[in-house]
């Protein structure tokens, strides 16, 4: 019998009838390539030429929470694949956040927003910057992906549906930061690690439940909705 991976098979047959391809599965949970984790974010956003639902401020804390785990992991030498998705992360995080711009009429402020952070990212990354700096940016990860899902989740209580959330990209970001708390502990034992993706996996959590529960509402939905009222 071929592998399954980590998960029960009731588990695996829920997610790839509901939830996600078998290739993308198998790339997850088997292979451990995070590369393609918001991947299916970024079409939802290209495929509906739209950003409704998302919240901009979310996504500057969600990078400020991954750019702060990247660097302290270089900083401290920590091995690529402790971690390497932070990276790839990073770079689809970046790729969202120009898009809720673009779609929100703001391409010009999208524009300024990847020179900025790429400077900063630089900067952060160089030898400039005092390794307590870094330091500082991982404790205050923990905050920082709290305040941003909670700002996600009260931006889809408030709209009555999630928008152009991904579900999919939503619950590999949920079962990647659960695999990471094991990881993390095994690769580094750094206690402040471990505890950021614990932090990460409840607010991730929060956010995947809230797409089950606004399963049958949408944008589309709530407008015909109103205008019947």
């Amino acid at each position: 019998m071929a592998d399954q991976g980590p998960l029960v098979p009731g588990l695996r047959g829920l997610l790839l009838t509901y939830f996600m391809p078998e290739s993308c599965y198998d790339e997850f949970f088997l292979h451990f390539n995070f590369l393609d984790v918001k991947l299916p974010q970024i079409l939802k956003l290209i495929g509906a030429q739209s950003a409704e639902g998302l919240s901009f401020q979310t996504i500057l804390l969600e990078l400020l929470a991954i750019t702060g785990t990247m660097a302290y992991s270089i900083a401290n030498q920590f091995p690529f694949s402790s971690w390497g998705e932070a990276l790839f992360l990073m770079l689809q995080t970046v790729v969202i956040g120009f898009l809720i711009q673009h779609y929100g009429g703001r391409t010009t402020r999208g524009f300024v927003f990847l020179v900025v952070y790429f400077a900063l990212l630089a900067l952060l990354l160089s030898p400039v910057t005092p390794v307590s700096v870094v330091t500082s940016m991982q404790a205050f990860n923990m905050p920082a992906i709290i305040i941003g899902r909670l700002n996600q989740a009260g931006t889809n209580f408030r709209n009555g549906h999630t928008g152009q959330l991904s579900a999919i990209s939503v619950f590999l970001l949920f079962a990647g930061s659960l695999a990471r708390i094991f990881t993390s502990i095994q690769e580094t034992g750094d206690t402040l690690m471990a505890l950021t993706f614990v932090i990460s996996s409840a607010c991730n959590g929060i956010i995947f439940l809230q797409i089950l529960y606004y399963w049958n509402s949408s944008p589309k939905h709530k407008k015909n909705k109103k205008k019947s009222q």
